[in-house]
């Protein structure tokens, strides 16, 4: 069982956004994608999660995503996008709900609350969505999706997080408690695919890395093999080292073992 993005193509009128990308996630494993702004990432996963329209293949779990109905596929996999919008004042927990509504474990009322909790949120529950800041917001929403495919196998199938730029918005320490989350995810068996920007997170909790530019993918590894400053370099078109430190005097943070 595994989701598989063979030979993707996505234009948007005259401009190709996607040049036969291809990908392979595992469950049991976090895949990171990676690469400078308008290289694609979030196409390809707008792609995979069949949000767009594309050439290509996308299977999950087997089965071609074409085939499936959208109530499979929310049975199988949930989305988190960059960004969300409510219009109307649902509460943090009547937002979490509607994951619930949406895949395997509606028969389990608790599960928004304890979805709430594990983002750190529980005491907001009763919150309208508007009154949450940016990175609040952003971690209901990450609730939303977990309670969607809280089991992270289920009828010996793997479910999988689909996560577009899940730490955008948050400081370090819930940085590192949502890729914990992630990590956790994979560890119990399931499947997690994010784009990701910063790229000591992508180093610390990956498994599997694709590095995108132009539309087109130039390495896919572990990322030892994947974060050389040849790859980063060529992606980012600017001079990149990895693991040096920068010139004396310059101070710089990095969370190198830290945990939440």
């Amino acid at each position: 069982m595994s989701l598989v993005a063979q030979d993707i193509h996505v234009s948007y009128g005259q401009r190709v956004a996607l040049r036969g990308v291809s990908l392979t996630a595992r469950p049991g494993e976090v895949t990171a994608i990676v690469g400078p702004n308008g290289s694609g990432k979030s196409t390809l996963l707008g792609a995979i999660t069949a949000a767009l329209p594309f050439q290509g293949r996308v299977s999950l779990n087997g089965q071609d995503v074409a085939m499936l109905k959208p109530w499979d596929l929310a049975a199988q996999r949930a989305v988190l996008p960059q960004a969300s919008r409510l219009a109307f004042p649902f509460t943090a927990i009547e937002v979490v709900r509607l994951g619930l509504q949406s895949g395997t474990a509606g028969d389990r009322p608790e599960v928004p609350m304890q979805a709430l909790t594990r983002v750190g949120l529980a005491h907001y529950a009763n919150r309208t969505f508007q009154e949450l800041s940016g990175g609040e917001a952003q971690r209901v929403m990450l609730a939303r999706v977990l309670a969607q495919v809280w089991a992270p196998v289920e009828n010996g199938q793997p479910r999988w997080l689909l996560l577009d730029e899940p730490v955008s918005s948050l400081d370090i320490a819930h940085q590192l408690q949502v890729m914990e989350i992630a990590r956790g995810f994979a560890r119990a068996g399931g499947g997690v695919i994010a784009v990701m920007h910063d790229l000591n997170l992508t180093a610390l909790y990956a498994d599997s890395v694709a590095v995108l530019a132009d539309g087109q993918r130039l390495a896919f590894g572990t990322p030892a093999e994947v974060l050389t400053d040849e790859t980063l370099s060529r992606a980012y078109g600017c001079n990149l080292r990895v693991s040096a430190p920068p010139p004396p005097g310059t101070p710089f943070v990095l969370p190198h073992a830290a945990t939440v």
